[in-house]
């Protein structure tokens, strides 16, 4: 496989600083040579170039830096689609979530083109569907699977196309664990699958992702959205937003591993690597295992 890396240090859509920084410790932590030794063709695009937030102002506070994120999630949608287009994998590393904006907007644009059905497989702690209206911080983050959706401020839906980026019935949450009162009324409107971690618990991982898979089924190729969140703290303290009661170990690897051996993945983003709330890499480098799992990588 052809695997384009593509970074995009960017935390101006999370509540504190530090997740810019991910890109690099992902990169620190080996990615491209351990992908290399799978035996995939590995291309470092290199990174998105995003402005800091001391060289801006705040001008909604419902919207914070929306100009910035706007433009940096413009810029990435037209590098995946340019991947995917020329039949490569686009491997993107953040960066806070708001950049699923943009990737998952190039991934629909290729798709809207080529008359195929995209799904998304968000994997994350947190439901992401809040939008200016619901937020209770203002922070982005919290709204990219909303805004490809079609939910919420247009300057977000409208990036790479007006059109709702992804069906709802073509999208499933998993490892979820902690949704804001107007996400719950969304995801219930709308119908979209999710598979919280209650029913890991109960069910088991191999049960719980072969359902989400299933409900992919309609989907031509999918996109798997990893917030590293989604693992519990005692395995990635270096994230975002920690909440506790994640994924452990074992059962991380399990979802990387079936996914590859559904062979539908058409992309992978993953985001929310903290390095200043990280221990000598240990997030990032666990991101990496995760990263080798999704490719191919296997006990025996």
């Amino acid at each position: 496989m052809k695997i384009h890396i593509v970074g995009v240090p960017m935390d101006l859509g999370a509540g504190r600083r530090g997740v810019d920084m991910g890109p690099s410790a992902i990169r620190i932590a080996g990615v491209a040579e351990k992908l290399g030794q799978l035996g995939h063709v590995v291309i470092d695009e290199g990174d998105i170039p995003v402005k800091n937030p001391e060289q801006q102002k705040i001008r909604n506070d419902k919207l914070k830096y929306l100009p910035e994120i706007v433009r940096a999630c413009t810029l990435l949608a037209g590098k995946v689609e340019k991947i995917v287009q020329s039949g490569g994998f686009p491997l993107v590393l953040g960066g806070d979530h708001s950049i699923a904006i943009g990737t998952v907007a190039g991934l629909a644009s290729y798709a809207l083109k080529n008359k195929k059905k995209l799904g998304v497989l968000w994997i994350d702690a947190h439901g992401d569907m809040n939008t200016d209206v619901t937020t209770p911080s203002g922070n982005i983050h919290g709204m990219p699977l909303a805004a490809s959706l079609g939910i919420g401020a247009i300057e977000l839906t409208s990036i790479a196309g007006d059109s709702p980026k992804v069906d709802p019935k073509n999208v499933v949450l998993v490892a979820t664990r902690e949704l804001d009162a107007g996400e719950q009324a969304v995801i219930k409107k709308l119908g979209v699958n999710i598979f919280t971690m209650e029913e890991i618990d109960k069910h088991g991982m191999a049960v719980v992702i072969t359902k989400a898979l299933r409900k992919l089924r309609e989907a031509d190729f999918f996109h798997v959205s990893l917030d590293l969140d989604a693992v519990d703290p005692s395995v990635a303290p270096g994230v975002g937003t920690p909440v506790k009661g994640g994924l452990n170990y074992r059962e991380s690897h399990l979802i990387m591993e079936t996914l590859n051996e559904a062979n539908k993945i058409s992309s992978l983003e993953v985001v929310e690597v903290n390095p200043i709330l990280d221990s000598r890499n240990q997030s990032a480098e666990f991101a990496v295992e995760l990263i080798q799992s999704g490719f191919g990588k296997k006990i025996i």
